[in-house]
């Protein structure tokens, strides 16, 4: 048995293991998941959502457990989800990024959960939106959630996040690449991390060229800071920081991060529906309905949109 409201209490208290507990129901697709959403809803929406994307090896992890440590200075309480690739062989997931977080383990104000991505594209796992959700209702001031190294289009966390942190290092790819991976798009604030080492300058300056080249800004408008750091040593992390409170401050005083907010619901939702709906539809397999519109379209007589119109009506009852 599952005492929801009790779990629910306990991690509004910063009781790890009942954070723990809900995002386990939240990520296992739990019977009581709509139970726990239901509690979680009026205490969440007040936590900060920072992203942090870039290539494999670009310094994720280590950036993440910089700005953990800055915000902790700030009093702040922090919630990180690090997401891991699933292997396609085995299915499984090291969840190694907290080892590079392990100087947060005893500190109760801090609370970090790996996730497995279990297949799902896009650089965050399926689960991702609800975590989030818990971290929030515990109470976390700020929530950082780290993506897998992101390839060619794994830009999803850019409609999660209240802000989007892109970190790009010395010798790991040229503008063009940037520019193919989609990440001149959905940065609010670029890091170019491991700033000691050789082409730092100028992976900066080709940065900002790319930046400047498809800039459209009405004045007034956000233009993302580039920041250099080498979070090893926690050089430019506050600057990072400092670029991060500015864009909230930003976004707050041009209600965008309200419409940003309304935006993630809205895809939550359409989400949520859409599951709901193909999985009803993976239960008509063998069902004499589906059965007999694919021998109409076999047969000429139907065409698959007018097929599909009635199934789905069927389905929703229009």
């Amino acid at each position: 048995m599952v005492d929801v409201p009790q779990l629910v209490a306990q991690a509004r208290e910063g009781r790890p293991r009942a954070v723990a507990r809900l995002i386990s129901l939240v990520e296992g697709a739990s019977p009581h998941l709509r139970e726990v959403m239901a509690a979680l809803a009026p205490l969440a929406g007040g936590a900060y959502v920072v992203g942090l994307t870039g290539s494999p090896g670009v310094g994720k992890s280590t950036t993440t457990s910089a700005l953990v440590s800055a915000y902790r200075r700030m009093g702040r309480r922090v919630g990180v989800l690090a997401v891991d690739p699933s292997s396609p062989f085995s299915g499984g997931a090291l969840l190694g990024d907290r080892v590079r977080m392990s100087d947060h383990a005893s500190d109760p104000g801090v609370y970090i959960r790996s996730m497995a991505t279990r297949g799902h594209l896009g650089g965050l796992a399926w689960a991702a939106p609800q975590a989030i959700r818990v971290l929030d209702a515990a109470g976390c001031d700020v929530v950082l959630v780290e993506t897998v190294g992101v390839g060619q289009s794994e830009v999803e966390i850019a409609s999660q996040a209240d802000t989007s942190v892109v970190l790009l290092a010395p010798g790991m790819g040229d503008g063009i690449q940037a520019a193919k991976a989609g990440i001149l798009e959905i940065g609010d604030v670029y890091v170019v991390n491991k700033a000691d080492r050789d082409g730092a300058d100028a992976t900066a300056r080709e940065l900002n060229h790319m930046l400047g080249l498809g800039e459209a800004r009405a004045p007034g408008d956000w233009r993302p800071p580039i920041v250099k750091t080498v979070a090893a040593r926690g050089e430019g992390v506050d600057e990072v920081v400092e670029a991060l409170e500015k864009h909230r401050a930003w976004m707050e005083e041009r209600s965008v991060l309200a419409a940003r907010r309304r935006a993630r619901a809205a895809r939550e939702v359409e989400t949520i529906a859409v599951t709901a709906l193909r999985s009803r539809i993976e239960d008509l397999r063998g069902d004499q309905r589906l059965s007999a519109l694919a021998e109409r379209i076999v047969a000429g007589e139907l065409d698959p949109y007018a097929a599909a119109d009635t199934l789905v009506s069927g389905l929703t009852g229009s």
